[in-house]
């Protein structure tokens, strides 16, 4: 296969960027599934666009293959993951594409899924099809975390929110935390939610807090507030609740929790409780009770973080947004298991006394966590900022 000209190569990066443009209009509502979009270019025009919506829904090449109809024959096709050539949810997207006698399929990235994993390429290939690949990589591989990191490392990609105030504290000794960003950050925090597959959080802060740990806003009034241009299809689509998962050990979580209220919950405890009264209760609150290993080196008893990440990643959970107190975002930051930090930073003191951002003891700056921080940004009054482990 010849190199595409530096004309070309500029071209497939133009079309390449709007295909993923496409495809992160689906970032409220592709999950389980990748966010995928598609442009179809014949000479030197778009006939065809399409993205994912909802997963059991055609795949974003079959929308745009349907918007340029015969205009597809011997065009150029731009997707930003590899497409699928096998039968899952639906049919193969490569029996799509050459049934349509498209000429050339640009690729932004293969597909880390191991039932597809340049199957499609091969299959696309086999039948006479110019393929490309890499196109975009990097940013096709950024726009879908979750997934990449769920099919090549087998556990979802944690993101730990925190709120904080200037001087590193998340709430009083008391545990008093409401408020201390303002509203334009507190809504922000809802389009992290919505993008997620689950929303973790710990016993501790239901307790304490009692939050309902759901999204608030409807499909359209995300996508407006996250800048994304009208669609009708936003207005037809219903909304979705993430996975509320609890992390509670002992069941401390009572009944008339409102987190219980609206929406699949996951309460995940011990072996030895997990078929006790308590554990009835909640099932009859609509909790789904399941036992995961507690973690051998925790002497209070907490559980294995590791099987739990494990667990979730089998429940197809892409992206888990973490909202704890320090003690469980602590436990994550010393196992290693963070992959980034979402920190909402207020303009306000809170005093020594307060509680830190992590419960984690260091005792020598060569013990110190180096962070990069690969974003930040003004919400309100509230500085966000975006971290994630220089390792």
């Amino acid at each position: 296969m010849e190199a595409p000209t530096t004309q070309q190569a500029i071209a497939d990066r133009r079309y390449m960027a709007h295909a993923l443009e496409l495809a992160d209009h689906g970032r409220f509502t592709a999950d389980p599934n990748p966010r995928v979009g598609c442009v179809i270019v014949r000479d030197g025009h778009e006939v065809g666009t399409g993205l994912h919506w909802q997963a059991g829904e055609a795949h974003a090449e079959v929308n745009a293959l349907q918007v340029a109809g015969e205009q597809a024959r011997g065009a150029t096709v731009y997707v930003t993951l590899e497409p699928c050539s096998h039968h899952g949810r639906t049919p193969p997207c490569t029996e799509a594409l050459i049934r349509a006698g498209v000429a050339r399929v640009v690729i932004a990235m293969q597909d880390p899924n191991p039932k597809v994993c340049g199957g499609g390429v091969q299959a696309l290939e086999a039948a006479g099809v110019q393929v490309e690949n890499g196109v975009l990589e990097a940013e096709a591989r950024a726009l879908n975390p979750g997934f990449v990191h769920r099919m090549e490392q087998g556990r979802p990609w944690v993101r730990v929110k925190l709120a904080a105030s200037l001087d590193g504290r998340t709430a009083m000794a008391s545990g008093e935390s409401q408020w201390i960003t303002d509203e334009a950050a507190r809504r922000d925090v809802q389009l992290w939610r919505a993008r997620a597959g689950a929303i973790l959080t710990g016993s501790g802060t239901v307790v304490s807090d009692d939050p309902r740990m759901n999204v608030r806003m409807k499909p359209f009034d995300l996508a407006a507030h996250a800048g994304f241009p009208d669609d009708p299809r936003y207005h037809d689509l219903p909304s979705r609740q993430p996975l509320r998962v609890i992390l509670d050990a002992r069941l401390r979580t009572p009944p008339g929790s409102q987190i219980l209220r609206e929406g699949p919950v996951w309460i995940l405890t011990g072996p030895d409780v997990v078929d006790s009264p308590t554990a009835d209760a909640l099932r009859g609150k609509g909790a789904e009770v399941r036992a995961v290993p507690l973690a051998e080196e925790l002497a209070e008893g907490g559980l294995d973080l590791g099987a739990v990440l494990a667990e979730l990643a089998r429940a197809e959970v892409n992206e888990l947004h973490v909202e704890s107190g320090p003690g469980l975002a602590g436990a994550l930051a010393r196992g290693g298991w963070v992959d980034e930090w979402l920190i909402y930073q207020a303009p306000l003191l809170m005093g020594s006394s307060a509680r830190p951002l992590v419960e984690w003891p260091l005792a020598r700056m060569s013990e110190r966590a180096e962070l990069e921080i690969v974003d930040s940004r003004w919400v309100g009054e509230t500085l966000r900022l975006r971290a994630h482990p220089r390792s």
